[in-house]
């Protein structure tokens, strides 16, 4: 067996007691290791939830860009609606004041009838024959005919004229009523478009309520994390220690344990056989080597 190098009672001493502190390193070493391994396994699980929710987050976010679109086109269609409606609303005013000009300018014998006119006249006179008046009755009755006569006679020269009259009435009629359908279409479809907008304003809402609860998870996952990791790089400052420490240990037993071998290379070294006239200066010699190199013992 080749000879190993056996420490000195002092040397054994520190290197049982270093040994003590490497295993006691060594045990808390992997105790802290299982820890970090734990913590890490709690910040890759934070770190997929956070995931989770960004990822579950951006239906919601993409949603709510849809909707906003939505609403903007809404409010667009809805300004567009109040001008037209603005404006229907001008033409409706517009035509009932042309109503109104042409009923106070048109004469009012214009708008009779004249078949009216002469049943009229047909019945005032069967009346004037059939009838006792007294005078005043009769020349009433006659100067009301004579009226009516008037009258027709005006009607028929004018009759062109009250033609082209109740035309333009008629055509000031129509344009009210088409401008009052208009108006109310445009009422409604206003109040169709304000209720989709007001929808979208809901939805909107709804969904930004959503969006807000998943980011508020996340920044709490990430708060979770953020603790974590503090534990994690306190707990791998504390290994980082037990390494340092670790590592000194082992390089002074190597120092330690080199230094042993070579002190046993140099005594086990070949020497002059010593004089025998002097022998006491040759034990003395080695006395004094073994003084400076330490105790030492040899074993095989």
């Amino acid at each position: 067996m080749a000879s190993r190098a056996v420490l000195s009672e002092h040397w054994q001493r520190e290197d049982r007691e270093e040994r003590d502190r490497l295993r006691q390193l060594e045990g808390q070493l992997n105790t802290l290791l299982d820890r970090r391994h734990e913590l890490m396994t709690q910040v890759r699980a934070l770190s997929a939830k956070q995931k989770e929710l960004y990822n579950r987050s951006q239906a919601p976010q993409a949603e709510v860009e849809r909707l906003h679109d939505e609403y903007a086109q809404l409010g667009k269609l809805l300004a567009e609606l109040r001008k037209e409606c603005e404006k229907a609303r001008q033409r409706l005013e517009d035509s009932v004041v042309r109503r109104r000009e042409l009923v106070l300018t048109f004469d009012r014998t214009e708008r009779q009838n004249p078949e009216q006119l002469r049943k009229a006249m047909a019945e005032l006179e069967l009346r004037q024959q059939t009838r006792a008046l007294t005078i005043d009755e009769e020349n009433a009755l006659i100067a009301e005919l004579r009226q009516k006569a008037k009258d027709l006679e005006h009607i028929e020269s004018r009759k062109a004229i009250a033609l082209e009259h109740e035309r333009q009435r008629h055509e000031a009629e129509e344009a009210i009523t088409a401008s009052r359908a208009e108006v109310e279409r445009l009422v409604a479809a206003m109040a169709t478009a304000r209720t989709e907008r007001d929808k979208r304003m809901v939805e909107i809402r709804t969904k930004l309520e959503a969006a807000g609860a998943l980011v508020a998870e996340m920044r709490t996952a990430g708060r979770a994390r953020a603790e974590v990791m503090t534990q994690v790089d306190v707990l791998s400052r504390e290994i980082g220690e037990i390494e340092r420490e670790g590592r000194e240990l082992l390089a002074r037993a190597r120092v330690r344990r080199e230094d042993a071998r070579r002190i046993m290379k140099e005594y086990e070294r070949p020497r002059p056989a010593p004089r025998r006239s002097d022998p006491t200066s040759i034990a003395e010699s080695h006395l004094e080597e073994l003084m400076k190199r330490g105790k030492v013992t040899l074993g095989g």
